[in-house]
């Protein structure tokens, strides 16, 4: 296969600032310490990640005729991310946020949905889209197009292709659930936050929520719980828990999607579940050390030491 991951969905222009404990009043102005731009998005912020742990990755999605989008589309390339199945959306703009991140590590945010509403992928792309070992759907629910069937559609062809498949979802609601249940039975690893979980399936209890997504077809159900750490639990009955890393969190925005791609490196590197578990926390916890996504993430030995020398939550 040429890719080695393929991350497809929605994909942000982010500007990040911190700290800001609340917005000025009127037409004031607050003085803050940190700004940055960053590619954000469950499907952007992924793919970057992976190309910095080596892997060779394509990502799919769309971006406005604007200059979010001019911006989007050199840092993919900067990154060596093979952009051919990247769609200029003519009538959208760029999805776009601002994220207003707080001294605790929170980060509010003010977003633009955008392009990602807007791209298609079309049969004739089928083949070069699935020709990776890794296909990761990140954001269903804002890829307006794509949530009508299309997404279903391209997840059953990459299973039959032999691809491994892992979904993600963002901001979810219970609305959202109609759109994510038709992909779990051909998802291998669904990987949504606390909150996602939550809200899509109307439960509090995590151990009821895993077996309510599992019950829908998903090979395995991976909850990333912020300083909880990850719980995984598979068809085969696997259970895993594992702690968090001992970290200060400067900004939160995009750990669970650095989260998906250092998970999917453990799996390229054949490696055991638990391994890629620690890969994917490390990859989130170092991303939560900077302003902007995967800021602070620059390689799979870089990742490798942090594992080796962070102390985990006790």
């Amino acid at each position: 296969m040429t890719f080695d991951y393929t991350s497809m969905g929605f994909i942000t222009f982010d500007a990040l600032c911190r700290p800001v404990d609340e917005l000025p009043a009127g037409g004031n102005t607050f003085f803050v310490e940190d700004f940055a731009l960053a590619i954000s998005g469950a499907a952007g912020a992924a793919a970057v990640v992976a190309a910095k742990h080596g892997l060779s990755v394509q990502v799919v999605g769309g971006v406005g005729e604007d200059l979010m989008g001019e911006w989007v589309m050199r840092r993919l390339g900067e990154f060596g991310i093979d952009t051919s199945h990247m769609q200029a959306c003519s009538g959208y703009s760029t999805s776009s946020s601002i994220v207003t991140t707080r001294p605790d590590g929170s980060r509010p945010a003010l977003h633009k949905r955008g392009a990602t509403a807007g791209f298609y992928v079309e049969d004739d792309q089928l083949a070069s889209v699935l020709d990776t070992k890794v296909l990761h759907i990140g954001g269903v629910g804002l890829m307006d197009r794509m949530d009508q069937g299309r997404t279903a559609e391209i997840m059953a062809e990459a299973k039959q292709r032999g691809c491994i498949t892992t979904l993600d979802v963002f901001a979810s609601t219970k609305e959202d659930l109609p759109l994510v249940a038709p992909l779990l039975k051909n998802t291998d690893y669904f990987m949504p936050s606390e909150e996602e979980a939550m809200a899509l399936s109307g439960l509090t209890d995590f151990e009821q929520i895993a077996t309510f997504l599992l019950d829908q077809g998903a090979g395995a159900v991976i909850l990333t719980l912020g300083e909880g750490g990850v719980m995984y639990r598979d068809q085969k009955g696997v259970r895993i828990d594992l702690p968090s890393f001992e970290i200060d969190v400067v900004c939160t925005c995009g750990c669970g999607d650095c989260f998906n791609a250092g998970f999917a490196t453990g799996l390229i590197h054949g490696k055991p579940i638990e391994d890629c578990l620690y890969l994917g926390e490390a990859a989130s916890a170092q991303n939560a050390l900077g302003l902007g996504s995967q800021a602070v993430v620059k390689s799979l030995e870089q990742t490798m030491n942090f594992i080796e020398t962070t102390s985990l939550r006790v």
